[in-house]
């Protein structure tokens, strides 16, 4: 069964000078404040669409790893992903890098950096950002 989240944005004023609300509408979480500044500068208490995908990123490319794992008999007791989303101004996401610590048992780094991969290649966040560079290091703990 398909499923659809959704957000909004409210815009206020030109790029560079403007700012907006993201709304979280279907978990309700609250609203995020979003600049040009936030994007391109720093956060300064702000989100970016760049955080925004790096959260995206971040949590699928966790579930996918942990599907992989526990199916193949070796379910993790915890993993730690981060993502970075680099923004170039006047060029756009240039690259995505995962890093992901696990705790697994029963699994040596070999094993573990090639679910990792195969994770990176099939969560669906991948999948969706095809077109950007996405690198990954990947440790056990």
């Amino acid at each position: 069964m398909a499923t659809t989240r959704t957000a909004n944005t409210v815009w206020n004023g030109d790029l560079k000078r403007g700012s907006g609300e993201i709304t979280f509408d279907s978990s309700g979480i609250g609203k995020q404040a979003v600049s040009w500044a936030a994007r391109a500068e720093e956060p300064d208490g702000r989100t970016s669409p760049e955080e925004l995908i790096a959260a995206a990123h971040s949590s699928c490319f966790s579930m996918a790893l942990s599907n992989g794992l526990a199916s193949a008999g070796t379910p993790p007791t915890r993993l730690t992903t981060k993502a970075d989303v680099t923004f170039q101004p006047g060029t756009g996401i240039t690259g995505i890098h995962l890093t992901v610590r696990g705790e697994v048992a029963g699994i040596d780094e070999a094993a573990f950096t090639a679910a990792a991969e195969e994770a990176k290649a099939n969560c669906p966040v991948s999948q969706a950002l095809s077109g950007t560079t996405i690198t990954l290091t990947a440790n056990l703990a």
